[in-house]
């Protein structure tokens, strides 16, 4: 269910009291082997091989490639331009921070090349318990990673110039992480609904949102927690967008409020408790609007209800910390995110790991970052990285789609890290068994039953 991801510290302690020459044969003969299979035609090898271990790696590469035959040389003796394949072997799992001068002028010589690059252990420039890029990185066509893959190559930035991710094994045992890679496995601990259950019992979600002219968000929610096997759903709207849901939405229970201008308004606080008392969980801000109405909404609900809740869209915009006892998941994107800590989305797009658990922290929840790499925190624990996805989750409406899978875990008792955790991977492998070209958010919903009934 949930795979180790490295950091270079963890990294280090799996190699104490190993051989280091031992290791670092295994390494070299682990990248030569792979740039063997994946370029076979290739007959000049160039290295750029840094003074460290990783360096070491790549030096053992190259010979084991000049062994079988292939002209092998360290850039020193050979420019770059004239290799068929480009060996990266500047920095390893110990780089952080920006490439000197010198090292980013072979960074850059590398990626001008125009070759094929197979970096050795992680693309020389990324930080390997972050996925941090601070200055110059390679771009790399694949990288051969040592005994398990590293955060920095899980993440973004990071993951963008890593490529193709080979692990080889060195023969190191396998250790815990702090931080984990989930894997499919994870939908197996999501209940699903049994004989002995009832609409009410298998998963029940009120979506509150829906303000006049953003009607597709909640509708969108509504039918993921249905598709991700909520048993009965319904949705708290304003009044006067009733219509469009009642043609909208055939299976969910309506519940018309009061309204301010075509948004809910603080008066249909009362009402909406009165309903949620019943739900096993909410689903906050979708198509919800923004403004002093829904947001004390919002707070008030939170404050109010005992029952879990996901917040997401609207709902985050002016999000101020509430203290809860129920399970709570807020699921930003990298700008919401940035409004909520007052940074920089591009602060948070360049700091993703430290980001998402800055946003846990304060806001004392499990903090959802959504990205091609979804990141899932909680205080005081480690980050899950849920990367199965597809392009075709680039479209309006996933966000609202994801609420609503969410909420139907929530709404099944589920922990809500591993609720979180879970409606990511059951998105983005959803996003796997649809065509890739033209997608839009409702065949994600719609390709759900069949992920969440496939054996893991």
């Amino acid at each position: 269910m949930l795979e180790p991801l490295y950091t270079a510290e963890e990294m280090k302690r799996a190699e104490a009291g190993h051989d280091v020459d031992e290791l670092m044969a295994r390494a070299g003969g682990a990248v030569a082997e792979e740039a063997l299979r994946r370029f076979p035609d290739a007959q000049r090898f160039v290295g750029i091989c840094g003074a460290g271990a990783n360096g070491g790696d790549g030096r053992i590469a190259l010979e084991v490639l000049e062994s079988r035959g292939k002209a092998a040389r360290a850039a020193e003796d050979a420019p770059v331009e004239e290799a068929d394949v480009i060996l990266d072997a500047l920095f390893g799992t110990g780089f952080h921070g920006e490439p000197r001068e010198d090292a980013a002028r072979a960074i850059e010589a590398m990626n001008a090349a125009g070759k094929p690059i197979v970096s050795v252990d992680l693309p020389s420039g990324v930080n390997a318990s972050t996925g941090e890029v601070a200055g110059a990185c390679v771009n790399a066509t694949v990288t051969v990673t040592m005994h398990g893959p590293k955060v920095g190559l899980e993440l973004a930035p990071g993951r963008f110039h890593a490529g193709e991710v080979v692990v080889a094994d060195i023969g190191l045992d396998r250790a815990e992480t702090e931080h984990r890679l989930v894997t499919p496995a994870i939908l197996g601990h999501v209940p699903r609904r049994r004989a002995d259950q009832n609409k009410y019992t298998s998963g029940t979600v009120l979506v509150v949102g829906g303000s006049r002219g953003l009607t597709g968000a909640p509708s969108l929610a509504a039918e993921a927690a249905f598709r991700a096997d909520a048993g009965y759903v319904a949705v708290a709207v304003p009044s006067s967008t009733l219509a469009v849901f009642e043609q909208r939405l055939l299976e969910a229970v309506k519940l018309p409020c009061p309204e301010d201008e075509g948004t809910i308004s603080p008066r249909a606080i009362e009402p909406i408790a009165e309903f949620a008392s019943k739900a096993g969980a909410l689903a906050l801000g979708p198509g919800l609007g923004r403004g002093a109405g829904p947001r004390e909404v919002v707070r008030r609900l939170l404050a109010d209800l005992d029952r879990p809740a996901v917040v997401d869209a609207d709902g985050l915009h002016d999000l101020e910390p509430v203290e809860r006892r129920a399970p709570t998941v807020l699921t930003p994107h990298e700008g919401e995110l940035a409004r909520l800590l007052g940074v920089r989305s591009e602060w948070v797009a360049a700091h993703r790991l430290e980001a998402v658990r800055r946003g846990a922290e304060t806001f004392g929840c499990v903090c959802l970052l959504k990205g091609a790499d979804t990141l899932v925190a909680a205080p005081g624990e480690g980050v899950l990285v849920v990367s199965m996805g597809t392009p075709a989750l680039a479209t309006a409406g996933t966000g609202d789609v994801l609420t609503g899978i969410v909420a139907a875990f929530l709404s099944k008792g589920v922990d809500a890290r591993l609720a979180a955790a879970a409606a990511a991977a059951a998105q983005q492998l959803a996003s796997r068994a649809i065509p890739q070209s033209g997608a839009v958010a409702s065949d994600v919903s719609a390709a759900l039953p069949v992920v969440l009934d496939a054996p893991v």
